[in-house]
């Protein structure tokens, strides 16, 4: 069944179980949560449950109308093939199905709620006995656009089912969280996290699952091997300043670097990181142990200096310095 596919969410998932199982699914719900936690994959197996065709309570996982409600189409628009599972997303659908002279850029528009999601509300499922609505990035309806679903989301017909899927619920309209019932997603335990990215043949290293936050497309971020050599030869850049005879390695780095206050960031969290995993590992050795603890602390300040917009050079300058004298 697509449930037991969905890791690291179990509260999400019993709560969804429960509902399906004594026959009182909300016909609105909201999915909140951090990016890449699994509030889609949980998404799309609720559809398959409302539409599945052999299973009265979770889904089967296994007929056609399972198998459909989870394949999109491989041409543009990318949608679910299973005709009672409709995705609503920014830019999803060309101009021309939403009478439009150019695409959708600054949210999802009133034109396609109206014509993807009001019109097609308005009739039965063709199909299932359900009809599913799935909004992706529900935060970028647009003012006009969440006004226009209000009606629909408040009294839909008997049978069709809103999922709303946002990592920004406090950008929704407050008429539009009263509508929905929130169900909350949290960052993904690291055991999970590790299986999950195993599942997609990109083993992750404990660097990458500490700074992933709980979030598989972060985690899969940080794996791209491109930017993983980068990082590393940050790292081994800074730690060959830090063990100079005198400060020239530390300018000549920041002279060359390209730096940009984004990059930054994420490099001197790896390099944190870095300190951290040292720390852990040699705690048998006291003395070593804090000074990598002392120097983890010293790349947060740093952090922190680019928070207060000091310009990244000067940051990066003044960290090689303080840890010198580590």
């Amino acid at each position: 069944m697509a449930f037991d596919e969905i890791l690291g969410q179990p509260t999400a998932v019993e709560i969804l179980r429960r509902a399906l199982e004594s026959g009182r699914v909300h016909h609105a719900y909201r999915f909140e949560g951090p990016q890449g936690v699994g509030k889609e994959l949980t998404a799309f197996a609720l559809a398959q449950a409302l539409v599945c065709a052999e299973s009265r309570d979770v889904g089967c996982g296994e007929c056609s109308a399972c198998r459909r409600a989870v394949t999109l189409s491989t041409e543009e628009p990318r949608v679910p093939q299973h005709p009672d599972v409709v995705l609503v997303e920014r830019g999803l659908y060309p101009p021309g199905v939403l009478g439009r002279t150019s695409p959708e850029t600054n949210g999802i528009g009133v034109e396609q709620v109206r014509r993807i999601v009001t019109a097609r509300a308005a009739y039965p499922p063709y199909e299932a006995a359900r009809l599913v609505f799935i909004v992706r990035g529900a935060h970028e309806l647009t003012p006009n656009a969440a006004n226009a679903l209000l009606k629909t989301l408040e009294e839909p017909r008997p049978g069709v089912h809103f999922i709303l899927i946002t990592d920004q619920p406090r950008r929704l309209l407050d008429t539009v969280r009263s509508r929905t019932l929130p169900v909350r997603f949290g960052p993904l335990p690291d055991a999970d996290l590790s299986a999950i990215l195993a599942r997609k043949n990109a083993p992750a290293s404990e660097g990458v699952l500490a700074l992933a936050s709980g979030s598989v497309q972060r985690a899969l971020e940080l794996c791209d091997e491109e930017q993983v050599a980068r990082r590393d030869g940050f790292v081994r850049e800074v730690l060959a300043a830090i063990d100079a005879p005198d400060l020239g390695a530390a300018l000549e780095l920041t002279a060359r670097s390209q730096l940009e206050r984004a990059g930054l960031t994420e490099d001197l969290m790896w390099l944190g990181q870095r300190f951290a995993s040292n720390a852990r590992q040699r705690a048998v050795a006291a003395a070593r142990a804090l000074s990598n603890a002392n120097r983890y602390h010293e790349v947060h300040a740093a952090l922190r200096a680019l928070e207060r917009n000091v310009p990244p050079a000067l940051a990066l300058e003044s960290l090689i310095a303080r840890l010198r004298r580590q």
